[in-house]
């Protein structure tokens, strides 16, 4: 069974196969655990093949930056690197020493990809223009966006330089499905991948909601594993035959760590996604964006 999702090939670069669970730290490096427990979990991910990494100069003000680069002390080579760029930060000059200062936090000379934290005030060329350099300069390898809806994608997608994005980060999970209307369609006809933040509910109440809820704890019975491991299953599921969805939970605890590695193998039956739909139908109609 292939659990992989691949960014495609772009200018000077070739495709890229990344397991479909990698590892998020929003949150980390805010003292919420003990600094020595979230660089554990990290490469106790890599070590159960979790190498996709994503971080932010936003988390934790840079905070989960030097987490991660504490973790990627002398195994760097292992791990697809990912960050992200405040949209105030990213201008044809302030994106360059915002990576730069990026890279100084997670003790690297490059990333594997950079993104767009949400649309800003910036116009698209110039982040783009910035980017770009970045990648001549070999500062970044690949660059994305985040929390851009259809509207935002169109944009990018005619504006030069554009077509060479490669991924959008959106939030996605069983009990937020919006973007199936059609920005995930959208980005499936031009074989661009979604990787989704908060693939657990991770945000507010809901997460309490959908761990409680009697249908995902019966389904989760019945296949012996935890709900979360099925919200995992469910967001990376193959659809029409191949993924394009990468999921990236955040997890301290080790015992998570090796669920949600475990998650990566777990198929769900077509009744099973049957009683899934049913309990958390797909949107029928456009819906706005959701974002944490």
């Amino acid at each position: 069974m292939d659990t992989t999702v691949t960014l495609r090939a772009t200018a000077g670069l070739p495709a890229v196969t990344l397991p479909a669970i990698g590892q998020g730290t929003w949150y980390m490096g805010e003292g919420l655990n003990p600094r020595n427990a979230e660089v554990r979990a990290l490469q106790q991910g890599l070590d159960l093949g979790l190498t996709l990494i994503d971080t932010a100069e936003m988390y934790a003000d840079g905070g989960a930056e030097q987490v991660v680069g504490e973790a990627l002390k002398g195994r760097r080579d292992q791990a697809f690197l990912v960050s992200k760029v405040y949209p105030w930060n990213a201008g044809r000059r302030s994106a360059i020493a915002a990576c730069e200062a990026s890279l100084k936090r997670l003790g690297t000379d490059h990333l594997d990809l950079y993104l767009l934290h949400w649309p800003g005030s910036i116009p698209l060329e110039e982040t783009l223009e910035a980017f770009e350099r970045l990648q001549a300069d070999g500062k970044i390898k690949r660059f994305g966006v985040s929390n851009c809806d259809l509207g935002e994608m169109q944009e990018l997608a005619y504006t030069d330089g554009g077509d060479q994005c490669a991924v959008n980060q959106v939030l996605y999970h069983l009990g937020s499905r919006g973007i199936e209307y059609s920005l995930l369609p959208w980005q499936r006809e031009r074989d661009l991948p979604t990787m989704a933040y908060c693939p657990l509910a991770q945000g507010g109440r809901l997460r309490r909601e959908l761990f409680g809820h009697p249908e995902l704890n019966a389904i989760a019975g019945d296949l012996g594993v935890t709900v979360a491991q099925l919200l995992l299953a469910w967001a990376i599921r193959p659809v029409n035959g191949r993924r394009d969805v990468l999921a990236i939970p955040k997890a301290v605890q080790p015992e998570h760590v090796q669920q949600n590695a475990e998650a990566l193998t777990l198929q769900l039956s077509d009744e099973v996604l049957a009683r899934l739909d049913a309990a958390f139908p797909a949107p029928k109609r456009k819906t706005p964006l959701d974002i944490v």
